[in-house]
């Protein structure tokens, strides 16, 4: 018996060299001065497949370990890599159109349960009141602990209509908050805009998608039809926007920047990772045949005064249009520090309609700074008012950095200011009850009068406007 399952062991292991030469071992051994493969630790672990194949309590098939082994190599490697079976993969691909069945939320793994990035707006997940940070403990009866990433999106993905039961650890309450959600096709509208006062136009990014560029050209169009004259100033609005597609950010920060102006390059160890993305229609267009969407925005738009305001939730795609336009000085960043999720994760389809996704490069700003584990610190702090009297900051003191086995900044300085000590306004004022203002008054208003942060960013647009026409 003990023959056999060597044999067996033997086998496997020249099936596993056998697919490492399929995925082309070779050429990324070649990288690394030609390193021999590592027999002895693939032997270890035929013979641990090989142990559980014969003593395990119960039979395993063979699919379902080698599966699992997938998970636990991409899972140890950063927050970010996974392995997406044939359902998730579909997911993805669906998620990026805007459209997709489920919460509502971006996630990410922590000591072995879920985080929320961000909750997207307007879906269900919003409406119910999950905050950045939110640490989930159980999906319905079921502990997180011991699920991987794709495990616990796919039992929080469903039918739309059905309900999900949450445990939820939230910090600043000391018992654990228990929330029933609904879930629905998740309808994404990326873009929205409004001219908040004449001359002054607000224009807010949910999540970076295949049309947001598309979406903010008819919005900025919108604003000179609607005025009728040049704006005095634009608000950008990146708070709680967790990321996306990496041409919709190309395209956002193209249509505030001169043509060919470096937006983000990315460094990594193949050729392919290392790129350089500038702001001209190659980098921004699906396709050749597509149209560019840019060519007919109004002179004024690459001049008017901005403010881009951007929080803890801020993330990925929303860091690298914050960082272009910093370092391009086209807009003063306004805020708190962003979540600093600057990895470059690449989709490597396996076949049967299975992918991994890989961590394969940095990003870094025009001035060289990188995003990652460090974030975008704004040219002027203002701090979140609080809701509910609970520091609404504290929702949001979730970083990149606090994720387990994160990835370094890769930066041997590490600067992430734009070379400037930032500006601190005060802190929100508090209202007769003793607490700061609400942010947000409901879910259908884009605008929001007691939105500190956004008066803050209108006041300076304003003054900027007197010292122009001064």
């Amino acid at each position: 018996m003990r023959g056999k399952i060597q044999k067996a062991g033997l086998v496997f292991l020249g099936a596993l060299f056998g697919v490492m030469i399929s995925l082309n071992f070779p050429a990324v051994a070649n990288k690394e001065a030609a390193s021999p493969l590592p027999v002895d630790d693939l032997r270890a672990f035929t013979e641990v497949f090989g142990k559980i194949k014969s003593d395990y309590v119960e039979p395993v098939a063979d699919k379902k370990l080698i599966t699992e082994a997938i998970n636990g190599m991409l899972a140890g490697l950063d927050p970010h890599s996974a392995y997406l079976d044939a359902d998730a993969f579909k997911d993805l691909q669906v998620g990026t159109q805007g459209e997709f069945g489920g919460l509502g939320i971006e996630v990410s793994m922590e000591d072995g349960f879920v985080k929320v990035v961000s909750p997207i707006e307007d879906t269900p997940a919003w409406k119910a009141g999950m905050k950045s940070g939110d640490l989930i403990v159980k999906l319905d009866e079921t502990p997180v602990k011991g699920m991987t990433l794709s495990e616990a999106v796919k039992r929080m993905r469903g039918k739309p209509g059905t309900k999900i039961t949450l445990t939820v650890i939230r910090k600043g309450e000391a018992k654990p908050i228990v929330v029933t959600i609904a879930r629905a096709i998740i309808k994404i509208q990326s873009v929205k805009s409004k001219l908040v006062e004449p001359g002054y136009g607000y224009i807010r990014i949910t999540q970076f998608q295949e049309h947001s560029g598309e979406n903010l050209a008819k919005a900025l169009e919108g604003f000179y039809k609607q005025n009728k004259e040049p704006l005095k100033g634009l608000v950008l609005d990146l708070r709680n926007d967790p990321g996306g597609l990496l041409n919709g950010a190309v395209a956002v920060s193209a249509a505030f920047l001169p043509k060919d102006a470096l937006v983000v390059y990315t460094e990594g160890r193949t050729e392919d990772a290392k790129m350089k993305l500038t702001a001209n229609k190659e980098n921004y267009l699906r396709s050749e045949a597509q149209e560019d969407f840019l060519k007919n925005l109004p002179a004024g738009t690459k001049t008017v005064p901005m403010v881009v305001l951007v929080n803890g939730g801020s993330a990925s795609a929303s860091e690298i249009v914050a960082g272009a336009l910093q370092d391009h000085k086209r807009a003063i960043i306004m805020g708190t520090q962003s979540f600093g999720k600057g990895s470059v994760q690449t989709i490597l389809p396996l076949g049967n309609n299975t992918a991994i996704k890989l961590t394969t490069a940095r990003y870094f700003t025009p001035n060289g700074r990188s995003i990652q584990a460090k974030g975008i610190t704004p040219d002027i702090v203002v701090e979140e008012a609080t809701v509910s009297g609970i520091e609404h900051q504290a929702a949001f003191d979730l970083r990149e950095s606090d994720l387990e086995r994160h990835l370094s900044n890769g930066n041997k300085n590490e600067e992430t200011t734009n070379g400037a000590q930032p500006i601190k306004l005060p802190a929100p004022p508090k209202s007769k009850d003793g607490k700061a203002g609400s942010e947000k008054s409901g879910p259908a208003e884009i605008v929001s009068k007691n939105d500190y942060q956004l008066n803050q960013a209108l006041n300076l647009l304003k003054g900027l406007q007197i010292l122009q026409s001064k």
